[in-house]
This record gives C-alpha cells, structure tokens and sequence, in this order.
C-alpha cells in the first residue's frame, strides 16, 4: 500500500467508531463452548526452515550500520577497537538447559553456518568453550539485573563467574581485546519463543556487533522487538564482522576503509542500490523516553507519557523512518481504554510508516492485529477476517508464533460471527499449537484465546437495526 492511502478495513473501522460508544468491555471468561473441546491442547506446533528476507539497503548505508553497531554500546559509550573469537568458535550450554533449547541452538548453528559462513562447534557442558550458553531461573536472573530478559557478558564461563565480578571492570565490553571467553545467559522458564529469540540475538553479539539501534527495523539488533529471530540483514552483519580481511584490535577508521570492498564481494546486489543517506543517531532523551514507556515497575499513566514525549522527540527530528512508527506505535499501545479513537489514530499512523519500509512488513503486520481488533470489537467482523488473515503471512516467515496465533485467534473468532463455524474450528485448533510455542503454559494460552474471544460483542438479536454495534467501545491488545 502506498503511504497516506487507507485500506478499506481501516476505512470501515474508522467509520464504525463514529457507532460504537468508548466503554471498555468487561474482560470475559473462557466461552463455554470451547472449554471441553480444550481441555487438553493440540501439540506444540513449530517452524521450519528460515526464509529471512534479504538485506534490502545499498551497501554504503550498510558500512554506516555496521560501524555504529560494532563500535558503540547500548549506552552510547564508544568502543575503541573492533574484537572478536579470532580462529574457530566452540559452544556449550549449561544450567536447567529447557525443552527445545537442543533443537533451537541446532537450527541457529545451521543458520549461521549456510548463511552467516560462522562454523561453530559444540562441546559437552563440562567442557571449556569460547561460548558459554547458561540457563537458570528468570527471577535469579532478574535479581541481579533486573532490566534484562537475557544478556551476553565477557571475560566469564559461568553465573558464579559473573555474580562474582559483576561491578569489576573486567565485565567492561570496551576493554576487550579480542574474545577469548563469554557467556550468555537465558531464563529457563520462559516460553519456547523466548528462549529462542534470546539464543538468536545473543548468540549473535556473542559473536558480532554489541550495540541495538532502534532505527534498524530488519534486524533483531534492535530493542522494539518486533524481528524475533537473525534477519538476512543480520546475518551479512555477521559476515562481516568475521571476514578474514578484519582482525581484533582495529579502530573504526581501519574497519571503515575495508568495508566497501567487503561489502561488495559479499552483497554485490548492495552496490546497485542508491544510498538513503545520512541518519542521524537516536537522542539519549528519546531512547530514555521509549524505555520508560516499555519498562516495567511504572504505572500506564507514566508510560503513556513517556510514549508522548518519545513521539513529540521524533517529530522534532524530523523522522520520518522507524523510530517515529514506533513512537506512534506506542502511544497507540500505552493509550487508555476511554481514549480509543487516539489509539487507533497511533496505529494507523505507525502502519503507515512502516509500510512505505522495505523490509516493514512484520511491523506492519503488528499494527494489523491492533486493527483487527478494534474491528473486531466494533462489530466490523469481515474488516477484522481481512486484516487478520493478510497479516499472517509476515507472522509466519518471521517465525513470530507469539502475533501469528493471536491473528489466527482473531481470524475464528471472525469466522464464526460470519456464520463459518467449520472454518473457525480449524483456524482456532491450529492458533492453538502455534500458542504453545509462543505463549508458553496452557493457561497462557487459555488465557490469551479468552481474552481475544471477550473482544467481540455478543451476536445481535435478529431484530437489532442495521449498522448498530451493541454499545461496547472499541478495544485493542494488550
């Protein structure tokens, strides 16, 4: 869709709100009629193999990422000389290693050896390797550092390591050398998802750029989580982090004058496409602003603020890439249930935005399953079938079962007020399984089903008038 042009879903959605009054429905409990057929849940359904998109920037602005990615931390603080494992990388797991984790790493060493050239050989658990992957309990983790749902240290092999020498300067990215040890480490009891996107990204800055930019939307080098697994970007990323023309110890100004013929003899088709030009870098104010509204521990009042003042930053940026999508993003997200119509204003900004990207079409798919439900609480039954069933093809090559059961979910529940019920049992059983994996325990899943099932007003009596929407507000997902 081109930019500024309204789907005629969204059109319809925008004029049922002018019917529907702004009253939060009351949450609702598991319908009756689908509790016996669920009491026990379909097996856990998973993906396979990786069809990532393609890296889709000239390779002078990939240069300018590759740089700000690998030689700058989180908190902006630069890092002096490139390091990395220097001959071949060796891994271990250890800990409360979870189900799935094997089959997870294997199908990431397969990635990154066809598509990244990293050969990574794994060791027994009592063995010492350059990569230590451990998993312990995400409240141990979360004591110590609160902020992170996963993180990669230096200099350490094991928790004892790390609880041992965190506040040493020994931990400090920026003294690094060259990367002889690290370790990651991952709760074991989170849903089968995040375990895998933990073991992605980490794995990745394990071995590759240390740095998140929230204006990369094609790679999982980025804190808006919207890629939840290594992007075709991500991998050339990790490419050229390991070419043998790089070597620990070089400065930003050594890598940068070896980068345009790296890029060009691994991403020829980069050198045909036009460079965007100068980006400037994410203002502290903004990310502390997006980090408030995302953080944990802060009331809804605190973060719709802070979603505010993130988008009225990129606004005076004059943005008009993925950052400012996000902001809109989330003041759509962070709004109030009363304040629906400037929700969904938010999100059909932030859609917009990332569909005139390249690469935007998971973003775009995130913001579909907000329009559907509004749709779907606005009675709008075949604009919520619409949005929801376009929206999964993204949800599936970016292996998001977390969004693609939830459309799935919104896509029967759809079905069976436009009088399909065949179809919607089999949407729903199969939304089931990818719920599993995405959502984790079933009643999680449970959970989220009834709640995507409570959105939807009540079938209208058969005398009701046309066009009247049974007096429940609009809502969106949480």
């Amino acid at each position: 869709m081109r930019p500024g042009i309204l789907p005629a879903p969204v059109l319809a959605i925008v004029a049922a709100l002018a019917l529907a009054g702004c009253a939060a429905a009351p949450p609702a409990e598991l319908p009756q009629r689908l509790s016996p057929a669920h009491q026990t849940l379909p097996p856990m359904k998973s993906f396979g193999p990786a069809d990532p998109l393609p890296p889709m920037r000239s390779n002078a602005d990939m240069a300018r990422d590759f740089l700000e990615l690998s030689f700058f931390m989180e908190s902006g603080r630069p890092i002096p000389t490139l390091s990395r494992f220097e001959g071949p990388i060796t891994l271990r797991m250890t800990g409360a290693v979870p189900p799935g984790a094997e089959e997870e790493l294997g199908a990431l060493l397969l990635r990154l050896r066809r598509e990244a050239g990293i050969s990574v050989t794994r060791l027994p658990a009592a063995s010492g390797a350059g990569i230590t992957v451990e998993f312990l309990p995400r409240r141990q983790m979360q004591a110590a550092v609160p902020q992170a749902a996963c993180f990669v240290v230096p200099r350490v092999a094991s928790w004892d390591q790390f609880r041992a020498r965190r506040r040493s300067p020994v931990l400090d990215w920026t003294t690094v050398q060259q990367r002889e040890t690290v370790a990651v480490f991952i709760p074991s009891d989170v849903t089968r998802q995040e375990m895998r996107d933990c073991l992605h990204e980490e794995v990745a800055q394990a071995m590759g750029p240390l740095n998140d930019l929230y204006r990369l939307h094609d790679s999982v080098f980025n804190d808006d989580n919207f890629q939840t697994v290594l992007t075709g970007f991500d991998m050339l990323m990790l490419r050229v982090f390991n070419d043998p023309a790089l070597r620990s110890g070089m400065t930003a100004e050594q890598v940068a004058a070896r980068l345009p013929a790296i890029l060009a003899r691994l991403n020829p088709a980069g050198e045909r496409i036009a460079p965007a030009g100068p980006v400037p870098r994410s203002p502290r104010a903004w990310i502390t602003a997006v980090e408030t509204a995302l953080g944990p521990g802060r009331g809804r009042a605190e973060r719709a603020a802070a979603a505010g003042r993130a988008l009225d930053i990129a606004r005076q940026q004059g943005w008009r890439d993925a950052r400012l999508a996000f902001a809109h993003f989330l003041v759509g997200r962070m709004a109030r249930p009363a304040d629906a119509e400037l929700a969904l204003a938010a999100f059909l900004e932030a859609g917009s935005i990332y569909r005139s990207l390249p690469g935007g079409e998971v973003h775009a798919a995130h913001v579909d399953m907000q329009l559907a439900a509004f749709a779907l609480s606005a009675g709008q039954y075949q604009d919520a079938l619409t949005l929801s069933t376009s929206a999964q093809r993204a949800a599936m090559r970016t292996q998001n079962a977390a969004l693609l059961s939830s459309l799935q979910m919104v896509q029967a529940v759809a079905l069976d007020r436009l009088g399909r019920p065949a179809e919607a049992r089999t949407v729903r059983m199969d939304s089931l399984g990818w719920a599993r994996y995405g959502f984790g325990t079933d009643d999680r899943v449970r959970n989220r089903l009834a709640e995507i099932e409570a959105l939807a007003p009540p079938p209208a009596p058969v005398t009701a008038s046309a066009g009247v929407i049974n007096g429940r507000g609009p809502r969106y997902m949480e």
